[in-house]
């Protein structure tokens, strides 16, 4: 299965989460290493536009395509997310999930909390199968700011 990221182009080439690892997410704490990817460029576009400032958006950013293996995949059903797990800002309850799956798979399918019924990719770069994600792909990407705008 493909995947996608949209970020800085000088971290496109890197699995190891650091970013995550540094600043936590909606599916990790500080210090969990963590790499949010997208089932579609679209969707990793959106997610990337809800969690910056337009002032933070560089000029040189970057969509990374990932392989992941389908049968690597772990999919937590939504009955079993916690009630708030899509507010803003995210809950410190999703964290919590989110680190604790981290700790034992290698690909996490979680629903994205802007677009109903798509779905994010937590990669887990510290897993001992973590070999398995490769990036096939990196291309320059220039950001749209009317995405932005009003």
């Amino acid at each position: 299965m493909l995947v996608y990221r949209i970020g800085r182009i000088k971290f496109a080439g890197e699995l190891t989460g650091e970013g995550a690892r540094l600043y936590g997410g909606r599916w990790n704490h500080k210090l969990v290493p963590c790499i949010y990817t997208s089932e579609s460029r679209a969707l990793a576009l959106l997610e990337y536009t809800a969690n910056v400032n337009i002032e933070d958006i560089p000029r040189a950013l970057s969509v990374s395509v990932f392989e992941i293996p389908d049968d690597r995949i772990f999919e937590i059903p939504l009955s079993k997310l916690p009630g708030n797990w899509n507010l803003s800002p995210a809950p410190a309850s999703a964290r919590e999930l989110g680190s604790s799956l981290l700790g034992t798979h290698l690909i996490i399918k979680i629903p994205s909390a802007i677009v109903a019924d798509e779905f994010n990719f937590l990669l887990n770069p510290g897993h001992a199968n973590s070999s398995e994600l490769r990036i096939l792909d990196i291309k320059d990407f220039i950001y749209n700011v009317r995405i932005k705008l009003k």
